[in-house]
């Protein structure tokens, strides 16, 4: 470089470090970060209520809930509200569709949630497609008994409905065969990808679909080992910048085995804190 060209650089570098660049008009940050407390099982089989507290602490401000460990509805209500969060939904199994659905439903409106959520079809439900779309149907009548009870209604997605079946895609058979004013969807974003589905596509084709998101990361093909928030390969950044397509409310950030729970909340809070999309 001759002497006049690196003056002209040094100037330039000089101008860029006094008057940085400004952050693009349109970038965003998560207003509201939740945790699935199933990351959290073992302590929250412990001590219900220090577990909440010690999550809130960290700065989560929402909860989803997998079980409620023998508290009744107002102890777990009570629980969330000492400890400022908000419990704006719960897994549950996909058996409580039959007879004990309305004690669910009950159960859920008495905690205070908005919406249930059924995490898993059992494997002699979906064999085949005609399976699959039976249980589109039975999701369409617990969306309507939840909505009866002023609740919503949603399914938790894991690899399996991305596994083209008699030519078809299941999740596809879900998503169409299902009622968009009864039936939502909490999109795994770990899983949709570990299954080959690619969640920006999915929201193009079936948008305002997926109030909920699951957010957990993948170290990549071809094992796709679950890996801490910002370490694998999911760019979540350019799938928070289609939240309003998607139609996203709520983040629940997910680790299904973590090595040490607590610590692995942290710094998923501290990523997705500072992640701008």
């Amino acid at each position: 470089m001759h002497r006049r060209e690196m003056l002209r650089w040094s100037a330039g570098a000089a101008l860029a470090a006094a008057f940085p660049r400004p952050r693009r008009a349109s970038a965003r940050k998560l207003e509201r970060i939740g945790l699935q407390l199933y990351t959290v099982r073992a302590a929250m089989a412990r001590d219900v209520e220090g577990t909440l507290a010690r999550v809130a602490e960290i700065g989560y401000r929402e909860v989803e809930f997998a079980g409620y460990f023998d508290r009744t509805p107002a102890a777990v209500k009570a629980a969330v509200a000492s400890a400022g969060l908000a419990a704006p939904a719960a897994h549950v199994p996909y058996e409580t569709l039959g007879d004990g659905w309305d004690a669910v439903l009950a159960t859920a409106a008495a905690i205070g949630h908005s919406a249930v959520l059924v995490a898993w079809i059992p494997r002699e439900e979906r064999a085949d497609l005609d399976g699959w779309k039976r249980v589109a149907e039975r999701f369409n009548q617990a969306g309507e008994r939840a909505r009866e009870a002023g609740l919503g209604f949603g399914y938790h997605n894991h690899g399996y409905e991305f596994a083209p079946l008699g030519g078809q895609v299941p999740y596809d058979v879900l998503l169409t065969a299902t009622d968009p004013a009864l039936v939502t969807f909490e999109m795994d974003l770990y899983w949709t990808v570990q299954g080959g589905g690619d969640p920006l596509a999915w929201f193009a084709t079936h948008p305002g679909r997926f109030p909920f998101v699951h957010v957990k990361d993948s170290g990549g093909p071809p094992d796709h080992r679950m890996v801490d928030l910002g370490r694998g390969t999911i760019d979540f950044a350019a799938i928070f910048a289609r939240s309003d397509q998607a139609g996203i409310r709520h983040y629940f950030v997910e680790h299904d085995e973590p090595p040490d729970p607590f610590p692995f909340c942290r710094d998923a809070f501290a990523y997705l804190r500072d992640l701008e999309f």
